[in-house]
């Protein structure tokens, strides 16, 4: 696949407006953590080195109109910090006072848009906002995977106003989609796929399209209560997702007959509550009462087996409650297993990037993801928006 990295674009002298995800959580307007602004930095070093002017652009949590406490000051003043430069945080997103602001800046300068989510016209992609944003720039970079399957106005309306030979991947972005062309490209074999998390549905084009290109898929979280009662297993009081019994049960068969291995929890940890931490362990069978909260001892040995024979594996979605500590073992399992292989390892984002942070393995895992939606949809086989503004893959 084809992309351009802000690397080889041209930004001497230029305005550069530059898509990051600096949505970063705050407590009472103080940052609780600056992973994603760290993240942000090598791009934006990149341009300025170079003599280009970066105006960054972002969104901050899900305002509805102006925030006084999503304000993006604080992510200008830490930024800042981090470059050890100065980052000019602008109290507009649009308008005459901003280009004037950004016509003014000297090569070298870094300036921060307001918040991209106080006016509608970014979530509309809105074609009178996109040229407002447009208009504060000579390049575009995308370097925000987070928001790269949303066709917003800062992600797809500005490219295409400046065009493709004008734009280009961040380096972070173009990580998130080396990672992801090297397991749904030509992965080194066998490639094992886990999935978790609540929901068949949220999965089920995940797994209908990685049927078509893995060895194992390994099945966990309370997704797994659908598929083992589609195949005829006792489940409890599990959650379970009956208008997905008959699609759970065609995926069994269809695994079987691409000789995938499909592999479902062979024993649980369960409780009587879905506050209980009373946790009881118990096999295949879930007894009336019950739910499961996460896979059991054997299962999790089975699946760390199956990841330890991988070539290439890539995870989306915790194998049970792995917040509580009664919960956790089946996850801290896998994620042990995935830290340990030797096989290449892309763990998606969300729950299942929390997961190995929480467990302090991120730094063994080839690539932890940045963005859980986005990742998700790229597991479907769907064509992010973002990324094809950018010319990715065409």
């Amino acid at each position: 696949m084809s992309w351009r990295t802000v690397d080889a674009l041209d930004v001497e002298g230029r305005r550069v407006l530059v898509r990051l995800d600096l949505n970063v959580p705050l407590d009472g307007g103080r940052i609780t953590d600056d992973l994603r602004i760290t993240a942000a930095l090598p791009t934006v070093r990149s341009i300025v080195e170079r003599g280009g002017t970066v105006v960054a652009m972002s969104h901050l949590g899900r305002p509805k109109g102006v925030d006084e406490a999503l304000r993006l000051a604080p992510v200008a003043a830490r930024m800042g910090e981090l470059l050890g430069r100065d980052v000019t945080p602008l109290r507009e997103t649009v308008g005459a006072e901003v280009v004037a602001a950004v016509e003014a800046a000297a090569p070298g300068s870094v300036l921060l848009l307001e918040n991209l989510r106080f006016d509608p016209g970014e979530k509309a992609n809105d074609p009178d906002f996109a040229k407002q944003l447009a208009a504060c720039g000579d390049r575009y970079v995308n370097d925000a995977f987070g928001t790269a399957h949303r066709a917003h106005a800062s992600v797809v309306g500005v490219p295409a106003i400046l065009g493709r030979e004008h734009c280009a991947a961040g380096f972070l972005l173009g990580k998130e989609l080396a990672a992801f062309d090297k397991v749904l490209g030509d992965p080194a074999r066998p490639l094992v796929a886990i999935l978790g998390g609540a929901k068949v549905s949220d999965k089920l084009a995940v797994v209908q399209n990685l049927l078509q290109r893995v060895d194992t898929l390994i099945v966990g979280g309370a997704m797994a209560y659908t598929f083992l009662k589609a195949a005829g297993a006792t489940v409890g009081a599990s959650r379970v997702e009956e208008d997905f019994l008959e699609e759970a049960g065609r995926i069994l068969t269809q695994a079987e007959g691409a000789g995938v291995d499909l592999l479902l929890p062979t024993d649980h940890r369960c409780a009587a509550a879905f506050d209980s931490d009373e946790a009881r362990e118990t096999g295949r069978d879930i007894p009336d009462g019950l739910m499961g909260l996460d896979i059991g001892p054997a299962t999790a040995r089975t699946y760390a087996e199956a990841v330890a024979a991988a070539g290439t594996v890539v995870w989306n979605g915790p194998m049970g409650v792995f917040e509580r500590e009664a919960y956790a073992a089946g996850t801290r399992t896998v994620a042990e297993a995935v830290a340990a292989s030797s096989a290449y390892t892309v763990v998606g984002g969300g729950d299942s990037a929390a997961a190995v942070k929480t467990f302090g393995l991120a730094d063994r895992i080839d690539h932890v993801s940045t963005g859980g939606g986005a990742s998700l949809e790229l597991l479907e086989g769907k064509a992010l928006p973002g990324l094809v503004a950018l010319g990715h893959g065409s």
